[in-house]
């Protein structure tokens, strides 16, 4: 079960690499919109794509709703685990133009068995993924063994890093731990806790400065941003709502 939700955190990042979407003149604008969600395209948001992981079987809903004026992608689950991503491609020379994430999500609650220092509670209401190019020569042997390992089971070239921005169910807000499963995922409690339960919130991460604190290191290329609202460990129901994601410039 270990080396299963190991290989799966793998595999779901792996997957950002197989069909890239180039990126490689971006518009001389203040933000690029990655997802507004206001076009659908064969049942899903036009530009994303949904992640459903081998041996889950049940998958989280995600669809598109109105709020007011806004479109948004609804995530419903109950004991269950898949995602939505988008690809993206050749933003690393980007990166220090466009460093800041910013997107609005709302939680219906938070999960009462979710424990972020545990591999039975890594499960989230919502959470908001970042994942980086492999960079093999900062690998340690014991990840190159890992990655053969999910290489050989998927037969994907796994990528490297990544950032998982969560509503957090025990972490302080503002704490960042390694992922239970490995150490080339970062969680980052963006929120935490019931007190914002049922409103809108937005956020702003600087990702290029998250990357450097967190691993010691300039970021390399993005590869692909995720949404993922999962029950799958705790076997509990969440609903999420996600919004505006957006790159931007840092403010002046």
């Amino acid at each position: 079960m270990k080396t299963t939700r190991y290989i799966i955190t793998l595999l779901f990042s792996a997957l950002l690499l197989a069909s890239v979407t180039a990126y490689s003149k971006l518009p001389a604008a203040e933000e690029i919109v990655l997802g507004d969600f206001s076009e659908i395209r064969d049942g899903l948001p036009k530009g994303w794509k949904e992640l459903d992981f081998p041996r889950k079987p049940r998958h989280t809903e995600y669809r598109v709703e109105k709020d007011g004026e806004n479109f948004c992608v609804k995530a419903v689950s109950v004991e269950a685990a898949s995602a939505l991503y988008r690809e993206l491609g050749n933003m690393d020379e980007d990166l220090t133009k466009y460093p800041v994430l910013s997107w609005s999500w709302k939680v219906e609650g938070v999960l009462k068995n979710g424990n972020e220092a545990l591999k039975e509670g890594d499960d989230y209401a919502a959470r908001v993924y970042v994942t980086f190019e492999y960079e093999p020569a900062k690998a340690t042997y014991f990840e190159r063994i890992k990655r053969r390992l999910a290489r050989a089971a998927f037969g994907m070239e796994p990528p490297g890093n990544a950032i998982n921005y969560i509503w957090a169910n025990k972490l302080k807000k503002d704490a960042s731990v390694p992922n239970p499963y490995t150490e080339t995922v970062m969680m980052v409690a963006v929120e935490s806790g019931e007190e914002l339960v049922g409103r809108w919130v937005r956020e702003e991460r600087d990702i290029y400065e998250d990357y450097r604190r967190l691993f010691k290191s300039a970021p390399p290329k993005i590869t692909g941003i995720v949404l993922m609202t999962d029950t799958d460990n705790t076997k509990e129901k969440a609903v999420a709502y996600y919004s505006g994601i957006v790159l931007k410039k840092r403010a002046d």
